[in-house]
């Protein structure tokens, strides 16, 4: 638990709560085994926990529940979900839902002519008078029986000529041309279908996966819903979909016609590029316009299609764009909210935090990679960015509320500002501990052993959102993403932006390496794509990109190959009118395949009008109308210049994002380090004055600051796992002063003997004990702990001298997992992360009190027993469960997990 450094919270500190600020959660259908009393019991047990809302989404079933299973859509299922928007108003919590049953979008409605398609290319060879022996038809069996018409025929030989041969094809497929001279290459172009079927389907949702780049396939899907929903809006926040996982869908029926509309040239003529890896000039510009074209069928029939869906249904779209094969900053652009999430679990400095490397997948989140969904939110004015949260966080069972705290702050920093967990099954009251699961989730369930700690986890989640959604992000840099240098990747066909290929995509990147060594020197931007910066104007020498997103100060356009002359254009029209551009290298080459000559020349002469002087220390100038262009290889030394410095207060090792509000800023701050830090921090902000405030415990006051040259030093102390928010004010405030840790006594050792009283879990209660020391509970002589998951509670006496200290910092040591301590019968909060320690002054009093600690373990050493037993507990259709490493579970071989309070538990006397 963050240490709480100040007084009880007054109402007045913080933002009004509203239930977008409080965590929503995937609520997994399983089955659709829904029931009306279930629901109603579900979602008051959520809304007590303190969740704002859930997401429903279908999925596959428990095997012997067929009985109660729902169809999708149908008429039963429309009234549960009405009667859960409905129960769900009353408690003041929202419903979203997912656009479909498990993922990607698809149905019993996707019929072969809509369901996802890929190119087939099939090649053949004929020299000098030879015929093909047999017809031209798709070799594959199941291609074949799909039905995968032929859409091009062309002929290359080995002296240039190219030729069109589909009209010479006869109606039974024979092909009736032979080469006059010379060889030639044959390529045979079909529409083939994917064949993928929706992955985790709940009854009612299955069939194919749907063409996404067709908009006669996206409409006949929606009409489905249309038909469920009656012509009556549901009462849905936002429709859901899930990242683009459609996987080889690299066609659709209509390519060719789109592409020759959007790129000028017939791509049947270039079906030899298309299809080679070679690593040459026309390979990449053919490449780059096909998925230059995928991209905008993507973006125009899907997602623009599904999100004015949404809006004839008085409702939002969210979207997570990454995995799909087209520019995901457009895409989640296009959004009203863009979607990022979290797989896996990252590695921090704190110490004492829990990673043990058997129970975490080999994969960490890049915040950077986030960053392009709070980009697109942030450019476009869009007020939230989601996450889908802690999905695989931990090896099931075995996910702490303290892991949760660090994965979740490095949500927030990314530019994230609401959170839905991944996430809560909907489990019926007479189905046995554990439940039903889902297979990849952290389990935010109420037979969680932790669950009755879970609102501690909430209640910070909702201060910290209350303020990330205040005002704007306050990022002062724009930064380009190079799509097309990606592009013209000539290995593969399309291109999927996805979160597991980031090592190929991202990382090697002059782009990432520049956007990380920004943000190690304190620099705050957003990515902006080609279509975003066309949509830019100036105002007052800063950039304004959307009339309710904050203004830029410059931007930076990192080391690039290609760029569209539309682009180049722009960014000098942009400081035409008074921008400040940073150019790390001048573009080499214009992308695409068409009118490339022409191109190239209007390039190189619209790069001659810039003429750049030495502006000192390797920076190069070219004053443009009321603006100008920097060009430098260091992009901080050309910000300089502009005396532009980020926050140097990333020196200390904190990681900070910043919100700017009427009159000030927001400042939220994070120690991920090893280490204490207690110093001055400055702010690149005047402010008359700054409070501080903890998200953890509710409580602020006055900091101590000093402003001078246009920066204010602020006093902060942190200790490591610590999380603290600034408010920047440019006018006074009249607030009690922030209390901070003064010298330190000597530490008072809490529990010369410990009474250990197990009260709610299973599968049985061990006995009661009296401890002489602290331990972990499993090493008692009663072998019913080592199987034991649930609370147990630690009380103890303790004497206070008379001559009371000003306050007593409450240490609890190792927790395994979570707390809540009660003083003397008063709450004294939830101690659910590190360092497990508070301010409980205000709970004391001279002479004999008395402490319980109320501890929860993890769900593991339960699964472990039954495992080890034999007891059934899992068996659902589909993938039915699975280990973080997605083969088959099995917990037998576990080792007993540590429970319950380690200690030492100290109680230190403080100024």
């Amino acid at each position: 638990m963050n240490m709480v450094h100040a007084q009880t919270a007054k109402p007045t500190a913080w933002p009004e709560v509203k239930k977008e600020m409080r965590p929503y959660t995937r609520w997994w259908w399983m089955g659709n085994a829904v029931d009306d009393k279930n629901t109603g019991r579900l979602l008051e047990t959520y809304s007590k926990a303190g969740f704002g809302g859930v997401e429903v989404t279908p999925i596959y079933g428990a095997i012997g529940y067929e009985s109660r299973y729902l169809q999708f859509l149908s008429p039963r299922w429309m009234s549960a979900l009405n009667f859960t928007v409905s129960k769900a108003k009353s408690l003041g919590m929202a419903v979203d839902m997912n656009t479909g049953t498990g993922w990607p979008f698809g149905g019993p409605q996707i019929k072969s002519a809509n369901a996802a398609a890929k190119l087939i290319i099939q090649n053949y060879k004929l020299s000098t008078g030879q015929t093909l022996p047999d017809k031209i038809t798709v070799t594959d069996a199941k291609q074949s029986k799909a039905g995968a018409p032929l859409q091009a025929l062309t002929a290359y030989s080995d002296k240039g000529e190219v030729i069109n041969l589909l009209d010479k094809l006869s109606p039974d497929g024979m092909l009736n041309w032979k080469p006059a001279s010379g060889n030639w290459d044959i390529y045979a172009a079909f529409s083939g279908k994917t064949l993928q079927q929706v992955k985790r389907a709940a009854p009612g949702g299955e069939g194919n996966v749907m063409d996404h780049l067709s908009k006669q396939a996206v409409d006949v899907y929606l009409k489905h819903f249309d038909e469920g929903f009656g012509g009556k809006s549901p009462g849905i926040g936002s429709y859901f979909n899930d990242s683009y996982e459609v996987y080889g869908a690299n066609w659709s029926p209509g390519f060719f016609e789109e592409f020759k509309r959007l790129r000028g040239y017939d791509l049947r003529l270039h079906l030899r590029e298309l299809n080679s890896n070679d690593n040459i000039d026309a390979v990449a510009r053919v490449k780059t316009d096909y998925r230059e074209t995928m991209s905008q069928m993507l973006l125009d029939n899907f997602t623009l299609n599904w999100t004015k869906w949404a809006h004839k249904y008085n409702s939002l779209s969210r979207n997570q764009s990454h995995g799909s094969p087209g520019n995901i900053l457009d895409l989640y652009a296009a959004v009203d909210i863009p979607e990022c999430e979290t797989f896996g679990s990252s590695k921090f400095d704190i110490p004492g935090l829990r990673r043990d490397s058997a129970d975490v997948r080999n994969v960490d989140p890049d915040p950077m990679m986030m960053k392009f969904a709070s980009s697109a939110a942030h450019v476009n004015g869009k007020p939230y960015t989601t996450s889908e949260t802690f999905t695989w966080l931990a090896e099931h069972f075995k996910g702490s509320l303290s892991q949760c705290k660090p994965e979740l702050e490095q949500v927030f920093l990314a530019g994230v500002n609401h959170v839905f967990f991944h996430g809560t099954t909907y489990s019926p009251e007479d189905i046995q501990f554990p439940g039903w699961l889902f297979y990849a989730s952290t389990n935010f369930v109420p037979d969680n052993s932790w669950w009755p700690h879970l609102n501690g986890l909430n209640t910070y989640i909702t201060r910290c959102q209350s303020v990330l959604q205040a005002g704007k992000s306050d990022n002062e840099l724009m930064m380009y993403w190079p799509i097309y240098d990606a592009w013209s990747n000539p290995e593969g066909i399309d291109m999927p932006f996805a979160i597991h290929g980031i090592d190929k995509w991202l990382h090697p990147t002059n782009f990432y390496k520049s956007a990380m060594e920004l943000q190690k020197a304190g620099y705050a931007f957003d990515f902006v794509s080609d279509g975003m910066l066309e949509q830019s104007s100036v105002v007052n020498g800063q950039i304004s990109t959307a009339a309710n997103a904050q203004t830029r100060k410059v931007l930076v356009v990192p080391q690039c190959h290609y760029m569209p002359l539309a682009t180049l254009d722009k960014i000098i029209q942009l400081a035409k009118d008074g921008a400040t551009i940073i150019i790390q290298q001048l573009p080499q080459d214009v992308p695409g395949l068409n009118d490339l000559d022409a191109r190239r020349t209007k390039l190189k002469s619209t790069l001659a009008t810039l003429n750049f002087t030495d502006a000192g220390n390797g920076v190069k100038q070219s004053g443009i109308g009321k603006g100008q262009i920097l060009l430098s290889e260091d992009i901080q030394k050309a910000l300089q210049l502009k005396n532009i410095t980020g926050e140097a207060l990333t020196g200390t090792g904190l990681k900070f994002i910043r919100r700017e509000i009427p009159g000030g800023k927001y400042y939220y701050l994070v120690n991920h380090t090893a280490k204490v830090i207690d110093t001055n921090i400055p702010l690149n902000f005047k402010a008359a004055a700054v409070l501080i405030m903890d998200p953890q415990s509710g409580s602020y006051g006055k900091a101590i600051a000093n402003t001078a040259n246009n920066k204010t030093m602020v006093r902060v102390q942190m200790q490591p796992g610590e999380a603290l928010i600034l408010k920047a004010s440019a006018a006074p405030m009249q607030t009690a002063a922030w209390k901070y840790i003064g010298q330190a006594g000597a530490p008072l050792a809490l529990g010369n003997g410990w009474n250990l009283h197990f009260t709610k879990g299973g599968p049985e209660l061990p006995a009661d004990e009296k401890l002489n020391q602290l331990g972990s509970w499993t090493e008692s002589s009663d072998p019913k702990t080592q199987s034991f998951s649930g609370s147990a509670e630690y009380t103890t006496t303790f004497d206070i001298p008379a001559n009371k200290a000003a306050d007593y910092i409450l240490n609890l040591g190792k927790v395994c997992e979570s707390a809540h301590v009660y003083i003397n019968g008063a709450d004294a909060g939830i101690f659910w992360s590190i360092p497990f320690s508070a301010r409980v002054g205000q709970y004391l009093k001279p002479g004999k009190n008395t402490i319980k600690v109320e501890v929860a373990n993890l769900m593991a050493n339960r699964i472990r027993y039954m495992d080890q037993n034999g007891i059934q507990w899992r068996k659902y259709h589909e993938i039915n469960f699975v280990n973080i490493n997605y083969q088959p579970f099995d917990a037998c071989k576990w080792k007993v997990m540590p429970s319950g309070l380690i200690g030492p538990v100290t109680l230190t006397p403080v100024n």
